[in-house]
């Protein structure tokens, strides 16, 4: 129902504009996702949220469109790599008696790769999200920072240019959250999780601090913030609906919907209505929080980008 992680994006009105009149739908459908040929490492591009070879490439819900980035890689381990071309190399130096030099080694490791992609594995991977045309936001499900790079590259070649950029807050997110715990000073509909990540900004060592599972209104927690340590990422409660560690960053990871949310969840009559459904209510429950999330770190939306 809900994404796992939210990695986000902003965007200006006039990109919103243009995505429209370009056409999501079609722009995304002529960047489609294919295997690797025998001698490519990786291919990349878009598939249907729907079904592996539906046409279908966008979902539809709430002023939000929603797409799924596919990327398949072959598998070559590193170790494999350099053994095989350890072998090659030391049967050069006994047959030929002489030294490998940097730039044969080299053609040895490219050559090692081209007799080794056309047998190595693929491995497929899927990266859902949405672009929310409404209210500016690129969302992405992943916790990675190099895979949502990833994906908004592809979207940036489908489209031709795309110029989305990470949040910007103007209050300090660590600051704030390290307020929140320390002096409980949580805002309305929010309440705290059972982790957390504090570190001491100002430490040559990096002392870092987590909690998990466990209470973090206790003098214990807070004995470590008045050392000196602070909030880099904390774990909350939405409004009774969502559970999420929120880092420092404003990366979303651990999403989960509560009870309370789940009890709204109805099971649809098909399998393209339940896809549907699933979007429509994720993209709302979703922009609720970031609304939250804008009005408290005060997360502007680019005016000409």
């Amino acid at each position: 129902m809900l994404p796992r992680n939210l990695t986000l994006f902003r965007f200006s009105p006039a990109i919103a504009t243009d995505l429209v009149a370009q056409g999501i739908a079609a722009t995304l459908a002529s960047h489609p996702a294919r295997e690797p040929g025998p001698l490519e490492a990786q291919t990349c591009g878009f598939a249907s949220p729907y079904a592996p070879g539906d046409d279908r490439y966008t979902v539809p819900g709430n002023g939000c469109t929603g797409f799924v980035f596919q990327q398949y890689e072959r598998i070559l381990p590193a170790a494999s790599i350099a053994d095989a071309v350890a072998k090659k190399v030391r049967k050069i130096t006994v047959e030929e008696g002489r030294r490998v030099g940097g730039k044969e080694r080299k053609r040895i490791r490219e050559d090692v790769l081209g007799e080794m992609l056309p047998n190595a594995p693929v491995r497929p991977r899927r990266i859902a999200g949405w672009l929310d045309t409404d209210q500016g936001w690129l969302v992405i499900d992943t916790s990675s920072r190099r895979n949502a790079e990833q994906v908004l590259t592809a979207l940036r070649e489908a489209f031709g240019s795309f110029p989305a950029v990470p949040v910007a807050p103007e209050e300090s997110p660590r600051v704030l959250m390290t307020d929140w715990l320390a002096n409980d000073t949580l805002p309305a509909r929010i309440g705290l999780g059972d982790e957390c990540e504090m570190r001491d900004p100002s430490s040559a060592s990096g002392a870092v601090v987590r909690c998990r599972r466990q209470e973090l209104d206790t003098d214990e927690v807070k004995e470590h913030l008045r050392g000196g340590k602070q909030v880099f990422q904390l774990g909350l409660v939405y409004d009774d609906r969502m559970s999420l560690v929120l880092s420092e960053s404003l990366a979303v990871t651990r999403l989960r919907a509560l009870d309370l949310l789940s009890e709204e969840q109805t099971e649809a009559e098909s399998h393209d209505a339940q896809v549907e459904s699933n979007l429509a209510l994720a993209t709302l429950e979703v922009r609720r929080l970031l609304g939250f999330l804008e009005q408290t770190f005060n997360l502007p939306r680019p005016a000409e980008v």
